[in-house]
């Protein structure tokens, strides 16, 4: 069954069961392979994509659900002012160590910039805790955050 999805601004219609997540449906069926399977249960962040601008969890979310809403994956995150500060301060800053978990990184940060423009240290604590990072680059990004912060005001 065709499902019509708006990714990145580009219409595409998928050949997916309804009841498929939508990271599968990203990787597997639309080769938009920047977001990550990390746990499958909606635990550490890494396939983090936003839907209408709101993060979510591609890995527990069924196509069915966000068929005709606007989904944004780490490969568009970038069309907008928000997204390239904060892809820049990321190379800045050097976030990336292993780089898997990065993808949902940026998504989220790319929210929290999005909804607050100048976020102190716990709001970003806060907004970024669904996000795991096994190497602990954690102080990096906060820091990336705050870059891309000041390069939007």
């Amino acid at each position: 069954m065709a499902i019509q999805l708006n990714i990145n601004g580009t219409e595409t219609a998928l050949d997916a069961p309804g009841e498929m997540p939508l990271l599968w449906a990203l990787r597997d069926l639309a080769n938009l392979t920047g977001t990550k399977y990390g746990c499958g249960m909606a635990l550490c962040g890494a396939c983090t994509v936003h839907v209408e601008g709101e993060p979510v969890r591609a890995c527990v979310t069924p196509v069915s659900t966000v068929a005709g809403k606007a989904i944004t994956t780490v490969e568009g995150v970038g069309q907008d002012r928000v997204g390239q500060a904060i892809q820049a301060a990321w190379q800045e800053l050097d976030v990336v160590q292993c780089g898997y978990c990065q993808s949902g990184q940026i998504m989220s940060a790319a929210a929290l910039l999005r909804s607050n423009p100048r976020p102190t240290d716990d709001d970003i604590d806060q907004a970024m805790s669904g996000n795991v990072c096994r190497c602990a680059t954690y102080v990096r990004i906060r820091a990336a955050i705050h870059r891309a912060a000041q390069a939007l005001a």
